[in-house]
């Protein structure tokens, strides 16, 4: 465990200055944390609510991030409490079976209820020796050449060698940072919550069935004990969506839409949600960083939101531990931005898509009967499914291998699998010649010499995250790769 002892200069005003201070303590800066503390990072996460809130609004994960699972040794964890899927909609909420062959050894998504999931983040990053206090609202920050101070709501303040805003659409950090966040306000809202209905399942589905063939903004979904999901446009847009909904105006809206209110009672708990869709103009802003909803936000067609933030955290993490244990190249960090502000356009592109074809005018009909058909050809669903699911994303290294800048899919190996062997967040040089060396950079990557039918390249050279930093078998081109990634050799 870390020395958690004061270290010289890095101490003001009596106060202890941790290296990485994470406001939220949802998914995406649990993820962080953990990532931080795999390279033994000092790392305190602020939440602002004292309890979990118990609202399910992320609903799984999808392949990518089942595969990040994996690649931290999380992925039996979730397995456990969760249901495979390979099929849905996906997209627009047009269902179509998954294409066969996509580029991955997880070809499902975990079906998995938020709290679920912060529950075996939790416990995963206090395994790590995270320290996360509850009930600490983040109201100032102040940065300088040599760290952040944040100020916290009871008066009192904390300074940190950085910050990472995880906080949500509406943060704070980005807020104090007065980073813009341009994008289109919300037109439509829709009512989500779970409570127990009266009425009989087989009477459920069936006029959940009859509303979906024009309206697909509405579905009642069985979540356990008795008790459904909901889901339905509400009346207008409101002023203030931090407000939920009553348990009477949701059923009014049930009823408009339905006929019914299913017998409607206690709930468990209501929100609602707008389709604004708004990207951060920067991800950094010096020392401090934005990451998952406080970075992006937008409508939740595709069950993608969830993902993209811890993704984020996926690719922040090694690269700001990197920054404090003092090995990251000049520009490693500002790659955050790089890479993950294009990431999150595309997705705000693609909802804006999906809220189209979601459209009941007709020329909304017309055009998600047209993309049904598109979709019934395989390299469409492919192209589609790559997209929503994230494995499709791939970085600008420039130019060289195919391979480059991609994610690797799990491979087999002679003497294992490649994910097993990524679990503590270093580099990896996956070497098929048994020619070459990481000497100089054995401290931040490990090196494999092994065998698969599944590569055809003599070698691989992995970042943290699993994207592919180098491929071929030239010793120079490799050095390159390890000086760009991992920084000067040591020794």
């Amino acid at each position: 465990m870390r020395d958690n002892r004061p270290k010289d200069g890095f101490v003001e005003w009596g106060m202890f200055v941790i290296d990485v201070i994470v406001v939220g303590g949802g998914p995406v800066g649990l993820m962080l944390a953990g990532e931080l503390r795999l390279h033994d990072v000092h790392v305190l996460v602020l939440e602002k609510l004292a309890e979990p809130t118990g609202q399910s609004r992320g609903q799984g994960l999808h392949a990518r991030s089942v595969e990040m699972m994996d690649q931290r040794g999380l992925l039996d964890r979730f397995r456990a409490v969760s249901e495979e899927y390979r099929v849905g909609g996906l997209f627009g909420g047009i269902m179509k079976p998954w294409p066969d062959g996509l580029d991955t050894a997880h070809p499902y998504g975990l079906a998995t209820p938020q709290p679920v999931t912060e529950r075996l983040f939790n416990e995963w990053v206090r395994e790590l020796g995270t320290e996360i206090r509850r009930g600490c609202e983040v109201v100032g920050l102040d940065q300088d050449g040599d760290g952040v101070t944040v100020g916290l709501a009871d008066g009192t303040h904390l300074r940190s060698r950085y910050v990472v805003g995880c906080d949500g659409g509406r943060s704070t950090v980005r807020r104090l940072l007065g980073v813009g966040f341009p994008g289109e306000p919300a037109k439509v809202e829709t009512l989500l919550g779970e409570m127990h209905l009266t009425e009989d399942p087989a009477t459920v589905a069936a006029v959940v069935e009859e509303v979906r063939k024009t309206q697909l903004r509405f579905g009642a979904a069985p979540v356990g004990d008795g008790a459904y999901r909901l889901v339905v446009p509400a009346e207008g847009v409101s002023e203030d969506r931090t407000l939920p909904p009553t348990l009477e105006e949701f059923k009014q809206q049930l009823r408009a839409f339905s006929g019914t209110d299913f017998g409607a009672h206690s709930p468990r708990w209501l929100s609602r949600f707008g389709d604004a869709t708004r990207q951060a103009e920067r991800y950094r802003v010096g020392r401090v960083l934005l990451a998952g909803d406080a970075a992006h936000i937008h409508p939740p067609t595709g069950g993608q939101g969830l993902n993209l933030g811890i993704q984020d955290a996926f690719n922040l993490g090694w690269k700001l531990a990197a920054e404090v244990r003092g090995w990251a190249p000049e520009d490693l960090l500002d790659s955050y931005h790089a890479e993950r502000h294009p990431v999150g356009a595309a997705v705000l592109d693609n909802t804006r898509a999906q809220i189209a074809l979601l459209g009941t005018d007709p020329g909304a009909t017309a055009l998600r009967g047209l993309f049904s058909k598109l979709m019934d050809f395989e390299e469409v669903n492919r192209y589609v499914t790559e997209m929503i699911t994230a494995v499709g994303v791939r970085y600008d290294f420039g130019e060289g291998h195919e391979l480059l800048g991609r994610r690797l899919r799990d491979v087999k190996l002679k003497q294992g699998r490649l994910y097993e062997l990524m679990r503590g967040g270093r580099g990896l040089l996956l070497d098929q010649t048994g020619r070459l060396s990481v000497e100089g950079w054995s401290d931040r990557v490990d090196h494999v010499v092994d065998t698969s039918e599944e590569l055809d390249v003599p070698a691989v050279l992995l970042r943290p995250d699993g994207h592919v930093a180098w491929a071929g078998e030239g010793r120079r081109e490799l050095l390159d790769g390890l000086c760009r990634w991992f920084g000067a050799a040591t020794g």
